[in-house]
């Protein structure tokens, strides 16, 4: 893999801590430099922006931990568009240190963390995020 970016944006809710917000975004990407930016409609955004592969270690590990490699291809493989792979995954269940693919819309009452990753070959990084356990 020779270039590999991942960009991470979630929203803020009112009701939510920043702080906790921040916790379920490096529990699956480690500490990566974030940015919180107020919207108008009263909520904030906490960006982060991490390049290299290592930035998704984090992420393989809790793939690997919680035994979902296989069943979390299919929505790296969805959201894989020339250079991009984009999914969603849930805020509360990355607060505790685990991976729950969601929809963008409507399956998290506190909105989905949105992860994009830029790489030269989205096929190869889902391989390695995510190796096949079971035969086909």
């Amino acid at each position: 893999m020779d270039q590999v970016t991942v960009h991470v944006e979630v929203e803020i809710n009112p009701t939510e801590s920043e702080e906790r917000v921040k916790r379920a975004v490096t529990s699956l990407f480690g500490e990566l430099p974030t940015e919180v930016k107020p919207t108008a409609n009263g909520y904030s955004v906490l960006t982060a922006e991490g390049k290299g592969q290592n930035t998704l270690i984090p992420l393989r590990d809790a793939l690997r931990r919680d035994h979902i490699r296989d069943a979390s291809r299919k929505p790296l493989n969805q959201g894989s568009r020339e250079n991009t792979i984009t999914f969603y995954l849930n805020k509360q269940v990355a607060f505790a240190g685990h991976v729950s693919f969601s929809q963008e819309q409507g399956e998290s009452p506190l909105g989905p963390i949105k992860v994009t990753v830029e790489c030269e070959n989205p096929p190869e990084l889902v391989n390695w995020l995510a190796p096949r356990t079971a035969k086909p």
